[in-house]
């Protein structure tokens, strides 16, 4: 397809690619998959274009796992701030190096400058017997003592500003932790963000199959938070969502992953956890959040108790994250339809035709 010149044209001539790709592989016409296929389009990343290309090759299409693989390998915020940390810790290791050389010069310069004074001193006192000749070599070894006070003092220098630069590698290294660590977790609720526990769930999948140890994974929602907004405004319905994510961070710990999964959902994955050990966290979560009363602010007013609905689903051998996630937002959903507050785990769902019927037709 032409690309015209124009930038309001080309820019549509880029969607449209992408949107032609989308259609031609049926991938679901997701904010990722479009910024990948307009990147493709643009022809701006030959990395990610080749990556696309080899994998078609290979496989006539594109898995989740491959747009996933090329999404975090050239598009991801996370890969260019890891390049950049690499960069910066390169250029630290470096500018180590030549500063271990420079002052073993400066240690060298110094000893030569302190052995030609020394020789100086020497000539001194036999000057009178060397006549011309001695004070002519006097002059050559002060020429030379002054040389290597220079040489010292310019590997100071050096020195000095390669510190500097040393520090302030340093500090661009700690901003950048901290701007990756502002980008991977949500603002509200300080918990770990959407995008931080796509990479998380992934790992912790791998792992958990590596080893053949369980994982379990809890989707939970808030029970009416419409209403809470509807009612009160959207500061009592963001109050709503910190304080279930307080309930969670006390009763979650260790090496399991918290996260806001997106508007009143959250999500918690337990490695190393079966499933009937889980849904007794479930349980303790929904208490927690269940025990805390909301209040007004502003005017002190009652608002009542929260209440959270959470679905429960164990990792399978053959399963990917989001095989896991839908059998969790199921018992989710089977939670909500038998009348919220409550917890609902895959053996429930096995075990009532009716709720597993209801939540398979909203997977499908």
């Amino acid at each position: 397809m032409a690309v015209p010149s124009d930038e309001h044209e080309r820019t549509l001539a880029f969607a449209e690619i992408a949107f032609q790709q989308i259609r031609a592989l049926r991938l679901p016409a997701s904010p990722r998959n479009f910024e990948i296929w307009y990147q493709y389009g643009t022809g701006h990343s030959p990395g990610l274009n080749r990556a696309i290309n080899d994998t078609l090759a290979e496989k006539g299409t594109l898995q989740e796992a491959d747009i996933e693989r090329i999404y975090k390998a050239y598009l991801s915020p996370n890969s260019a701030t890891d390049r950049i940390d690499n960069v910066g810790s390169r250029m630290t290791a470096e500018i180590t190096q030549v500063l271990a050389t420079i002052d073993a010069a400066t240690g060298s310069a110094t000893h030569y400058s302190a052995s030609l004074a020394d020789a100086s001193k020497k000539l001194q006192g036999a000057s009178d017997n060397l006549g011309g000749d001695g004070l002519a070599l006097r002059a050559v070894i002060e020429r030379l003592i002054a040389g290597a006070k220079e040489m010292e003092s310019s590997n100071r220098a050096l020195e000095a500003r390669l510190s500097a630069s040393r520090e302030e590698i340093s500090q661009l290294q700690q901003s950048l932790a901290i701007a990756r660590g502002e980008s991977l977790t949500d603002p509200l609720t300080k918990l770990a963000n959407r995008k931080f526990f796509d990479g998380e769930i992934e790992r912790a999948i791998a792992d958990a199959k590596a080893v053949c140890e369980p994982l379990a994974l809890l989707m939970c929602d808030v029970d009416h938070f419409k209403t809470f907004n509807d009612r009160f405004g959207h500061l009592t319905g963001d109050q709503v969502l910190r304080l279930v994510a307080v309930s969670l961070k006390q009763i979650v710990k260790g090496q399991n992953i918290v996260a806001r999964y997106g508007g009143e959902e959250f999500v918690i994955a337990l490695p190393k956890t079966a499933l009937g050990a889980a849904i007794t966290v479930a349980e303790q979560i929904r208490r927690a959040v269940m025990s805390k009363e909301l209040m007004k602010r502003s005017s002190g007013e009652r608002l009542g108790h929260v209440t959270i609905s959470i679905g429960v689903a164990s990792l399978r051998p053959t399963d990917s994250p989001q095989s896991l996630i839908d059998r969790a937002d199921a018992c989710l959903y089977a939670a909500k339809r038998g009348g919220r507050n409550q917890v609902i785990g895959e053996c429930d769902i096995n075990a009532k035709g009716t709720a597993l019927r209801a939540a398979a037709a909203r997977i499908a």
